[in-house]
């Protein structure tokens, strides 16, 4: 395991690295719902046309339903569309919440995510309160890109978290699952993990 030293700061990307992700599901609940070639523009590490634009909040949910609407020749209810994208999020495994509790008594937490409303607030809801807490609970602050009209990997989100925060790269660990975002955060002087499916994450009890 890689040595981190001087960590003040956490820094965790949401899908991947905290709740599990199944795409082929994602893609497979709009296929039943009329939506073909629904993968062109989205998969686990980043998306396009107006998913990308959803993230980058661009567009706010009526308008994402809409766009989802072109692309069936279906009537599709707003609980229809949502059940569907909420499907791309899975859970968050228990110990991973017990984890964070046990690291938020000792470094600062912040969660740094290219998402949306949707996922934020009814995946990301659904599940932390599964497990008793809220995301308000858990991290000290959450950077959220359809909040920031900013996406990870451009510099400028982690340049604002910095600013914002008034910490140094240097003293700030930052956890995803894609590596462009990872090189870029290494690239800014970051310390930096690249997270694997479904880790467990265990080993960030013992940093430091």
């Amino acid at each position: 395991m890689k040595r981190y030293n001087n960590i003040t700061t956490l820094i965790f990307d949401f899908g991947g690295v905290l709740i599990n992700l199944d795409l082929d599901q994602c893609i497979q609940n709009f296929r039943n719902l009329g939506l073909d070639h629904f993968e062109e523009n989205l998969n686990l590490y980043g998306q396009k046309g107006f998913f990308l634009q959803f993230e980058k909040g661009l567009i706010g949910v009526n308008e994402f339903h809409n766009e989802i609407r072109k692309l069936s020749a279906n009537p599709l209810t707003d609980e229809q569309i949502d059940k569907a994208w909420c499907s791309f999020l899975c859970n968050i495994p228990m110990p991973k919440v017990e984890i964070l509790l046990a690291l938020k008594k000792k470094y600062r937490l912040l969660l740094l995510s290219n998402t949306n409303p949707i996922h934020i607030e009814i995946s990301a809801a659904n599940e932390f309160a599964k497990a008793g807490t809220t995301i308000s609970d858990i991290f000290d602050r959450c950077y959220l890109s359809y909040e920031m009209k900013m996406v990870k990997p451009n510099a400028e989100i982690f340049q604002s978290l910095l600013e914002t925060e008034q910490v140094t790269a240097g003293e700030c660990l930052f956890l995803d699952d894609g590596i462009k975002n990872i090189e870029q955060a290494s690239n800014m002087g970051f310390q930096t993990y690249l997270v694997k499916a479904n880790e467990d994450l265990n080993w960030l009890l013992d940093i430091g």
